[in-house]
């Protein structure tokens, strides 16, 4: 067994391999690249044992052992196709390890490709091989990594409007319940400071009510024209037309989120059917087209990442962990997961709860114990990950079961 650490950075990586008994055998830094790589395979061939000759090239490939700290990219990619194993190791665990082989703090990236190296010659068993996922998950996983992104940066940038209004136009916020709701964003695009609002026609705000497809369009006109007229305390004039200059910067920024959040949305429902386990996830209660990519995106489709449900489970972080200690034991969530994957099993529990009868008498049979609303949303996508697991092992649906 041969043992590389790569230790990346932007332009090169600094490499270093040993030997199954820990006997440094070479060490390098290559460009990153193409070069790079070729001169990669050329240091790994010339350390390999004379008796390795005999076997085939994936045979050989398959007894070298590559530890680096990230799971993504073009390198990464063509080192898993090239038949290594590529153990993708958490840089915080890095870091762990680096104490052991140094107290004084030292640090350097010859020195990191050197624990790499220790790390998935010695303890290779205590981490996970990067996933041999499809190229169709691989895709889907992006997009759907992409569209949650800009939703994140939809909210921030909604947070930062609300911010704004409470500082110079609270009158704005008594109107609007949600700040991105189209009738919102257009009257305050046409009036972002008190004195335009106050300005607004009640022609003007049921035209805005009616693009949004509202309903009881003349008694929401009236609310929205009561309270944007309502005496409220003001900035000096100054300081009211840089708020306005900020409130429609905002503005403008939201309405281009949310066309691309909507074009980026079908992409992501394109690329989710043409998966071939989109059928057995939509089959779940709860489950959408971009909830359903955002899940098989970051559970990948690799039938042997994950031995059990048990794995899976623990990967989402629904399942719980134990701290035990003597006389005391203390049972509490599990902080180590897939943060994006939490999130959307989170938001599959609520969807799934409100969509099945099923689940909601689960959900409420949790309430009735005692179990608050978070714990219990979290114990329901729990049962509910444990249910996929079984569709995707046995290849069957949902209403299959």
């Amino acid at each position: 067994m041969i043992c590389v650490g790569d230790d990346w950075a932007e332009d090169h990586h600094d490499i270093e391999v040993v030997d199954q008994d820990g006997r440094r055998l070479a060490r390098a830094r290559l460009p990153e690249g193409l070069e790079g790589l070729a001169k990669l395979h050329e240091l790994i061939a010339a350390q390999m044992p004379a008796s390795w000759a005999e076997l085939e090239p994936v045979d050989a490939a398959a007894r070298v052992r590559i530890g680096i700290e990230t799971d993504r990219g073009g390198w990464v990619q063509a080192l898993v196709t090239a038949g290594y194993q590529v153990y993708a190791i958490n840089p915080m665990s890095v870091a762990r390890y680096r104490e052991r082989h140094s107290t004084s703090g030292a640090k350097s990236d010859a020195g990191d490709a050197h624990v790499l190296a220790e790390i998935v010659r010695l303890d290779h068993a205590h981490h996970r091989k990067v996933a041999g996922d499809s190229a169709q998950a691989e895709a889907t996983k992006l997009v759907a990594r992409a569209h949650q992104s800009l939703i994140w940066d939809r909210t921030r940038h909604v947070l930062r409007l609300r911010s704004a209004l409470r500082e110079f136009f609270p009158a704005a916020l008594a109107a609007f319940e949600d700040l991105a709701a189209p009738e919102a964003l257009e009257l305050l695009d046409r009036a972002p400071d008190p004195d335009r609002a106050a300005r607004l026609s009640r022609t003007q705000i049921v035209a805005a009510l009616r693009h949004a497809n509202r309903r009881d369009i003349e008694t929401k006109a009236a609310t929205i024209g009561q309270a944007l007229r309502a005496a409220q305390l003001r900035q000096p004039r100054p300081v009211q037309a840089a708020y306005a200059a900020i409130v429609t910067s905002q503005v403008q920024i939201i309405n281009i989120l949310n066309v691309e959040i909507n074009e980026l949305g079908q992409v992501v429902a394109d690329h989710f059917g043409q998966h071939r386990d989109a059928d057995r996830y939509l089959s779940l209660p709860g489950l959408g087209p971009v909830l359903g990519a955002r899940i098989l995106g970051e559970f990948g489709d690799d039938p042997h990442r994950y031995p059990d449900g048990k794995a899976r489970k623990n990967y989402a972080g629904t399942s719980p962990i134990t701290r035990a200690s003597g006389n005391r034991k203390v049972v509490l969530a599990r902080y180590a997961r897939n943060r994006r994957l939490g999130d959307a099993v989170h938001q599959w529990a609520f969807c799934a709860m409100r969509g099945s009868p099923g689940a909601r008498a689960y959900y409420q049979a949790l309430r009735q114990r005692g179990i608050g609303h978070q714990a219990a949303l979290r114990q329901l996508g729990n049962r509910l990950v444990g249910i996929l697991h079984g569709c995707l092992k046995t290849g069957t649906s949902y209403n299959e079961i």
